[in-house]
């Protein structure tokens, strides 16, 4: 009888297709993964512990670097729960501003993903289509912030500016002409032979690992479940727009790539939206110059904090002072996690990156695949290492 040994071998960090520095650690039986061991932290900053020692406002600057491919969508999610603490809304015109921002976010980001993942597998042209439309994108973000990608846009309240002269025209010219332009990338891929054999059937995620494994944005909704926050929690007004939420069937690489490719289009058309109907007024909540959030009881018994939440919070609803809020950022659920003790610092800040918890599905999704599969799945996850490690 033949003896059979496995061998270990690491892909990464060094590796280009790791989008960023990933360490994964592979036991192979052939050219067949048996484990698969993601290895993280060489990107760690401690973004959430710095932030505990700098105000509200000065966080603003260190979310931007997260997933650094999202600016926009950072900022969103952490002003919002900042504002939710203090218990403010801000005007109906910053809040349709924050959307044209996030989904033109939103866009930009899956243009990176398609054209990197493209590469991955081999395909060197879409790379250059998707990054000419997203430099037309964060054109649009200089023109209202400065910044192309840290935009540190938003602020706690509303935003550091109003549109520009001339945004609302390019922006709708753009949108407009982009359906076309994800029509290109579909004419080269889509019904592409290599593109389908390297996708179709690769990677694939069932509904219930995607809800076990807290699988968030394209990934779930690859695996047809049409869960996304816009929808079922909606914030800043995203109630007033009409957008399908699309999903796959079979959960593979394909079908995560068919989703995004049609949340682009779904952007656009909520971009134009938000144009369209957009509100006259301030960009700003009147507040005062100087304004605390309220003190959450800092607990350093175990046992005192386990009482006051069974007794005072029935367990459920946590305290003034504390609030998590998140948003559909372009890579799933990204949330804020504060807590205050009254002063303009937060106590404690902890962010929910979907990045980090769709990862932990690589080995779900490529144990007893082949080891060039690896890199496809890789891909169609779509992480950036800066919101992995924070």
């Amino acid at each position: 009888m033949a003896k059979t040994e496995t061998l270990t071998i690491n892909m990464g960090p060094q590796h280009p297709s790791t989008h960023g520095v990933l360490q994964v650690i592979l036991e192979l039986d052939g050219e067949v993964v048996v484990k698969a061991t993601p290895h993280i932290g060489y990107l760690h900053r401690g973004v959430e512990k710095l932030a505990e020692n700098k105000t509200y406002h000065q966080c603003i600057t260190l979310v931007d670097r997260l997933d650094y491919l999202a600016g926009m969508s950072n900022n969103f999610s952490y002003v919002l729960a900042v504002e939710k603490l203090l218990d403010i809304e801000v005007p109906k015109r910053a809040q349709y501003i924050r959307i044209i921002m996030a989904e033109l976010q939103r866009i930009a980001s899956h243009l990176i993903w398609l054209g990197t993942h493209a590469h991955d597998i081999g395909a060197m042209t879409p790379l250059f289509y998707t990054f000419r439309e997203r430099d037309e994108i964060t054109f649009l973000f200089e023109m209202v912030c400065g910044a192309r990608l840290t935009p540190s846009y938003f602020r706690i309240g509303g935003l550091a500016s109003d549109l520009p002269d001339g945004f609302v025209s390019k922006a709708t010219e753009l949108m407009k002409l982009f359906p076309a332009k994800v029509d290109d990338y579909e004419t080269l891929l889509t019904k592409n032979p290599i593109w389908m054999q390297r996708t179709k059937e690769v990677g694939i995620l069932s509904a219930e690992d995607a809800v076990n494994l807290g699988a968030s944005g394209p990934m779930i909704r690859g695996s047809n479940v049409p869960w996304d926050i816009r929808r079922s929690n909606p914030y800043s007004s995203y109630e007033d727009f009409n957008f399908i939420v699309p999903t796959g069937e079979n959960g593979d690489c394909y079908d995560r790539y068919q989703v995004r490719i049609e949340e682009m289009r779904q952007s656009a058309e909520i971009v134009l939206q938000a144009l369209e109907r957009l509100p006259k007024g301030d960009i700003n909540v009147y507040a005062p110059k100087v304004m605390l959030p309220p003190k959450e009881e800092v607990y350093t018994d175990i046992a005192a904090l386990i009482h006051h939440f069974k007794i005072v919070s029935g367990g459920f609803n946590p305290p003034v002072g504390e609030v998590y809020s998140s948003v559909e950022a372009p890579k799933g659920e990204l949330g804020f996690y504060i807590v205050s003790d009254g002063t303009n610092k937060p106590y404690r800040l902890r962010i929910r990156p979907p990045s980090f918890v769709n990862l932990e599905s690589l080995p779900t999704m490529v144990e007893g695949s082949l080891i060039a599969d690896v890199i496809a799945v890789i891909g169609s996850i779509d992480i950036v290492l800066g919101e992995v490690d924070r």
